[in-house]
């Protein structure tokens, strides 16, 4: 029996363990480590999820304890299981577990991918903040103008009680509230739910899909970081940003989906410059000829962008796509620069809690806040932020209204940004034959 530590971040390294590593003699998981989401070390797997090999569950440490964990559990192999991490980075990691005596071990998507009964599109992304949520939204879309009817499944985020989090389904907004759920959590499912769109997600996915599969007939694969699809495609679709030019081939597992891809959207081709654009569009020539390419926009919508013309803003941001995608600025950056904001106020004297942790670790980050919202005391802890900064007006460019999670006491204006298909024929072409194919297959 080799004992096995599992590198995670609360989503994939659960799957990884359901999947390959739950139920099987050969193995014994002497635990998780936990690293970019705050507050996941120190919890424990449950034994209800973990199975019967685990009648305590399965401790959860933090990722800096990695070398002492693997002399003291005795590790045989570290068992990489989370997402969006540089190639280099990747490899100093492997570094210290190889060093302190333990194999470093990558799974294969074969090996970790559950098969659906229906057909399945996975939207992927080769980082964090690529725009791949407006595209999953485009093609859902799609879908139900070519008469099929989707389900989405979205990447985990189970942040919460993970008994409670095993199965979830959210069809309401009410939903999210019952379920007690993040801001993160929300800016994924939010948006889909006012579309009228079915969202599965928790921590066992294969029961995940099987209940899924009983409320429309194709999977959409919604997927979170640049993390591969849970679950085998019939039609993978990944997500470049020319803004971060060659991140595409030095990002892990980003650059697996542009290997794997059957479409790349190349997004905010109108932002980005010309020598980006085509830098991307030769690393998917050379790295996955096969690939249809596709140009996208990422167009920011303002309702009222005079309301932000000669104003001091506070521009609140989407969190993820600025912390680990690493992003110096989002869409309220750019609605503010072109509505004329007088000034982007510096919201770092006023950050309190984790808020100001979070800009002494991320240090690209200066005239914006991220919307970080990963527990209740960090969510009271970003409205206090909010709230102390003096502002005319707080820009929400989050995907969701914040105001329905925090209290604001300044005026705010959201700014929203949906993508804009440049190519013809483009995605939309693709996902419609998808769908004339499928419907033609069942009847």
């Amino acid at each position: 029996m080799k004992n096995v530590l599992i590198l995670g971040a609360a989503g994939r390294d659960f799957h990884n363990f359901n999947v390959v590593f739950r139920n099987q003699s050969q193995f014994h998981v002497v635990g998780f480590t936990a690293t970019q989401i705050p507050g996941i070390a120190g919890r424990r797997y449950p034994p209800s999820l973990a199975g019967p090999g685990y009648p305590d569950g399965i401790p959860i440490f933090p990722e800096d304890k990695l070398e002492e964990m693997i002399g003291r559990l005795g590790v045989d192999a570290a068992v990489f299981s989370y997402s969006d991490i540089s190639h280099l980075n990747l490899m100093h990691l492997a570094s210290r577990a190889v060093a302190a005596g333990a194999d470093f071990w990558l799974l294969g998507t074969e090996h970790t991918q559950l098969k659906s009964t229906l057909p399945v599109i996975s939207v992927c992304a080769v980082r964090t903040g690529c725009g791949k949520s407006p595209v999953a939204r485009m093609v859902t879309s799609e879908l139900r103008r070519n008469g099929m009817q989707p389900v989405v499944v979205r990447h985990p985020m189970p942040y919460g009680e993970l008994e409670c989090q095993a199965v979830q389904r959210f069809a309401t907004i009410d939903d999210l509230e019952r379920q007690q759920c993040t801001i993160e959590e929300r800016e994924e499912y939010e948006p889909h739910i006012c579309a009228g769109t079915v969202v599965y997600a928790g921590v066992d996915y294969e029961k995940i899909l099987r209940a899924a599969e009983k409320e429309g007939d194709v999977i959409l694969w919604d997927g979170g970081n640049n993390d591969t699809p849970f679950y085998a495609s019939d039609l993978e679709i990944v997500v470049a940003d020319p803004l971060r030019a060659g991140h595409e081939l030095s990002y892990f597992p980003g650059e697996v989906n542009l290997r794997r891809a059957d479409v790349v959207v190349i997004n905010k081709v109108t932002t980005a410059s010309v020598r980006d654009v085509q830098m991307v569009r030769d690393n998917i020539q050379n790295t996955n000829p096969n690939a249809a390419i596709c140009e996208a926009a990422s167009r920011v919508i303002v309702s009222a962008p005079e309301q932000i013309k000669g104003r001091r803003v506070l521009v609140v941001e989407d969190g993820p796509t600025l912390t680990h995608g690493e992003m110096p600025y989002g869409a309220g950056v750019v609605a503010a620069r072109q509505s004329g904001a007088a000034e982007l106020v510096d919201p770092r004297p006023y950050a309190v809690g984790s808020i100001r942790e979070s800009f002494e670790q991320f240090r690209q980050l200066t005239n914006l806040l991220p919307a970080m919202g990963y527990s209740d005391t960090q969510r009271r802890e970003l409205e206090e932020t909010i709230n102390r900064v003096p502002c005319d007006l707080v820009v929400v460019a989050t995907p969701i209204d914040l105001a329905r999670v925090i209290q604001l006491r300044r005026p705010y204006l959201r700014v929203t940004y949906e993508v804009e298909e440049l190519t013809h024929p483009g995605l939309n072409q693709r996902v419609a034959q998808f769908a004339q194919e499928h419907t033609a297959a069942r009847v």
